[in-house]
Parts: C-alpha cells; structure tokens; sequence
C-alpha cells in the first residue's frame, strides 16, 4: 500500500524516515507534532462515528487506534521499514521491523503530511487510512487492561502485574514504558509507551492479549 499523498517537498518526507540513531536532524520533533495531529483526527472520526458513545468509551477506541502496536501494522502496510534511516547499530539489530520505530516514523510521516500541503491534506490522508479501521471497532468496547483482566480470570490465571520501566521526555511531552508481566502458568511479558502511564499499561495489556491469542492459535 502506498501514501495516499504526493510530497511537494521530499525532503520533508526523508526527515520523517530518520530515526535518531542516525543522528541529527532527525524524526523526533516531526514524531511529537505528527501524535497530536493524529490524535485529533482519529478523535474527529470517533465523534462521528460513535454519536452515542461516552468520552470514556471513545478515548478507549482512540487508544486502540493510535497505540504503538497498531501504528506500526500501519507503517508496515506502507512499508516504511524498507524506506527508514538508521544509525548502524539500530540497523544491523533490526530497527526497522521494531514496532516503536515504525510507530514514530508514521506519526513523523503524518506530521511531515501537515507542513508539505496542510491541514486538510494531512486530515484527508489520515481518515484515508484509517476509514476501514474504524468502521470494524464495535460500537462499545472495553479498555485492554479489562479484557485482559476478564480474559485471565476466565482461565483461572493470576492477574498480570504492571510496572514502570522508564519516563522520558520535557514534562509537557513526556512518554511513558510500562511493562506487563504474567509470570504463571505461562510467561509472558510485553512492554507498552504512551503520554501517561495508564496508556502505556494499555498498550502493553493489548500486546499480551495478541500473544496470548496467538499462543492459544498455535495450540
């Protein structure tokens, strides 16, 4: 799948597609502004879509939309792994199929849509690709800490335990890892990112859950 967007300016694109480790400049200032454009255009197209939902529900669908996992299925379509710029190390480790890295450069790459053709264009793009997805969310939908908690309990399992791995960032752009582990009967783990801690306990409960449904596929 390709952008559904044409860059007047390439250049800007290329900055999009530069992780840090290769140094400066790079995507990260592109990456703060493209998670607040979309932020707000999800947040628009949940509004209309959703007219009887509560601020609660939607911000929960929100997070479903715009967490690092599915941000980078996303990238991934787009393939902007290939198209990515990496410092050596980041590289030869596999960087580029990273879903944080790829997260960030879509984010980048949105913002990046916003400065080369404006409002309107990056708010065509992001519906564009985010149409589909939003129409296959159930009208009400529970948050993942929930359906993990549910899912857990179902099978008679120990609650999952989170943690606060690291706080980055200016206190107005702080990103925040979190860690969930479920120790037994079966290990395990998954790391989540977000602007608060409890969307990154969010984001790290929805990777487990794909884990865990995955395990039980594979059974």
């Amino acid at each position: 799948m390709e952008l559904p967007y044409h860059f007047r300016d390439p250049s800007l694109a290329a900055l999009a597609l530069t992780h840090r480790s290769a140094g400066k400049p790079n995507n990260e200032r592109l990456e703060f502004l493209g998670d607040a454009l979309l932020g707000a255009i999800i947040a628009e197209m949940l509004y209309e879509t959703h007219p009887k939902a509560a601020e609660g529900d939607m911000s929960r669908l929100r997070a479903q939309l715009v967490n690092g996992q599915a941000l980078a299925v996303v990238a991934r379509e787009l393939e902007l792994g290939e198209q990515l710029k990496l410092g050596s190390g980041e590289l030869k480790s596999g960087g580029f199929r990273r879903d944080s890295i790829l997260a960030d450069a879509f984010e980048a790459l949105v913002a990046a849509v916003y400065l080369d053709g404006g409002f309107d264009a990056c708010r065509t793009v992001v519906r564009t690709l985010f149409a589909d997805r939003v129409a296959a969310l159930p009208r009400a939908s529970k948050d993942a800490k929930t359906r993990l908690q549910e899912w857990l309990q179902a099978q008679g399992w120990p609650l999952p335990q989170y943690e606060l791995v690291a706080a980055e960032g200016e206190e107005h752009a702080r990103t925040f890892e979190v860690s969930c582990v479920i120790s037994e009967p079966v290990a395990v783990a998954a790391s989540g990112r977000g602007s608060s801690r409890r969307l990154a306990e969010q984001d790290a409960a929805e990777v487990v859950l794909a884990r865990l449904a995955g395990a039980q596929e594979e059974q």
